[in-house]
């Protein structure tokens, strides 16, 4: 029993109802020491733990006991003949194989925490629930004992079962996908997530949702520890996740606006305050109801700065809150009692697994991530270092925007986004109406190719002067060429980040 958490109360309710104990290693010990009597699987067995105990329980003495159908009496007759005695109940915790490998183990230390024995018991006693009373979760030992008591454990056994083999497969995964080096590229995928706290509800109030953690990975929204403020939502979590995923991408001090999955606001000016005020300054009515993101811990400053009037948060998450900070957020009141307030690790910049269900199926790949390909300048023009810097920025920003995503900024802040148009143009248009005059001397950029001169002919129009974007279009020339001779810069960095 790795996690022996109120193993000595179970144990000891057992007893009292008239059960024998046979157990093996620390856990026998364990029991012993609290005046517990104890059988030695080897006392069942006739044979000692052996290959340094990786063989202690795999003996038809303990699985015939496990697998027995006592409503046979072929098994009832086999089981007497070879002196076999039922196990009504199976208690069975699994090596730490996910503890073991998150502590930075080696392969062979990772190796030898997993665990045979144990599932092998666990499937046995899950397969004959109609007979045996299997446990795997110390959560489980009170229902288990009061049902027992009152012989009426029968009703719990088959969803006792169904628990014991949805643990063995979790386990199962767990070691699969740290011996898989392409998990995406595989023959079958399984997926080991743990439930965190139900959502308050899906998409709409009518759906129910759940978020599951992926036990192997630290960081990001998922794991985030929320600090103040009711229950998040199917898209609280969304939002919240885009928000840090992007300011995880930025300097530190930098601020941004999630509203529907896309930014609405970002400024990166070195001071939280600052950032908040400049981010949702890009588009202060898109801000109102957002989710902020803060690369930083939340002083009391910026903490004032987003309740002050006219501000409505869903959430905001950061790397931490001073306490005057939490002060500011409890104490205004209206809104400050209901958003949530989130403490998150940023994650390593690598990509994970990025899963999304079809009707059917899963669509499964790596993250789109961008590791600074080296860029070419297109045009007979090149960008100023302030251009250039702006570049950067827009470039960034427009890979967390939904396609066709275009991003119209300035060295330190976001102007203008046009996101999920039908066509590249009109995004365009939508950028730079939001930018408005702001678009006179800043920068844009394209998540992927422009099919045609237009929308170099409407940014040039606008105020634009620099602008970078993938390229690959058979359309290349022509747009370059729109580029030279209205007097812009045109960057090409060979990489598409469309967001679907």
């Amino acid at each position: 029993m790795t996690d022996k958490s109120g193993l000595i109360d179970f144990a000891s309710g057992l007893v009292r109802l008239g059960f024998d104990i046979v157990s093996t290693g620390g856990t026998a010990k364990a029991l012993r020491e609290a005046g517990i009597q104890v059988t030695d699987v080897q006392d069942v067995t006739g044979f000692p733990p052996m290959l340094d105990g990786r063989v202690k329980t795999l003996h038809p003495m303990i699985h015939g006991g496990l697998l027995g159908d006592l409503r046979s009496p072929d098994h009832r007759d086999q089981m007497d003949d070879a002196r076999i005695r039922p196990i009504e109940v199976a208690c069975v915790n699994l090596y730490a194989f996910e503890q073991t490998v998150k502590s930075g183990c080696t392969l062979e230390e990772a190796v030898e925490s997993i665990d045979i024995g144990g599932p092998a018991m666990v499937r046995a006693a899950a397969k004959n629930f109609a007979n045996v009373t299997v446990v795997v979760d110390p959560d489980d030992y009170g229902r288990v004992l009061s049902a027992l008591e009152s012989d009426d454990v029968q009703d719990l056994r088959k969803g006792l079962a169904a628990k014991a083999f949805r643990h063995t497969a979790f386990y199962d995964s767990l070691v699969s996908r740290y011996l898989t080096e392409d998990v995406a590229d595989q023959e079958t995928l399984t997926l080991g997530w743990r439930s965190s706290p139900r959502l308050r509800y899906g998409e709409n109030p009518h759906q129910s949702a759940s978020l599951y953690v992926d036990p192997l990975t630290e960081g990001g929204v998922a794991q985030a520890k929320k600090l103040w403020g009711k229950d998040m939502s199917y898209i609280n979590v969304l939002d919240a996740a885009a928000a840090w995923e992007l300011v995880c991408d930025l300097p530190e001090g930098s601020c941004v606006v999630i509203k529907h999955a896309n930014p609405c606001g970002a400024a990166s000016l070195g001071d939280l305050a600052a950032s908040y005020v400049a981010a949702k300054a890009s588009d202060p009515v898109s801000s109102f109801g957002g989710i902020v993101g803060l690369n930083g811990v939340v002083d009391a400053r910026a903490a004032e700065a987003m309740t002050s009037k006219g501000n409505f948060l869903e959430v905001v998450v950061a790397r931490g809150f001073d306490p005057e900070a939490l002060d500011v957020f409890r104490e205004r009141s209206g809104w400050g009692q209901d958003v949530r307030l989130l403490e998150a690790v940023a994650a390593p910049a690598t990509p994970f697994l990025s899963v999304r269900s079809v009707r059917g199926g899963l669509l499964v790949q790596d993250s789109d991530e961008d590791f600074g390909a080296p860029w070419t300048c297109a045009t007979a023009k090149e960008p100023s270092a302030e251009e250039t810097e702006a570049l950067r920025l827009a470039w960034t920003l427009v890979r967390h925007v939904g396609s066709n995503a275009i991003v119209v900024a300035s060295k330190d802040r976001l102007l203008g986004v046009g996101a999920g148009q039908m066509n590249r143009v009109q995004s365009v248009r939508l950028a730079l109406d939001q930018a408005g005059e702001g678009a006179k001397g800043a920068v844009l950029a394209s998540d992927a190719f422009f099919p045609f001169p237009d929308s170099i002919e409407t940014a040039a129009a606008a105020g634009i002067v620099a602008v970078v974007q993938p390229g690959g279009s058979k359309k290349d020339p022509d747009v370059i060429a729109k580029a030279d001779e209205l007097g812009l810069a045109m960057m090409l960095t060979g990489v598409r980040h469309f967001r679907h």
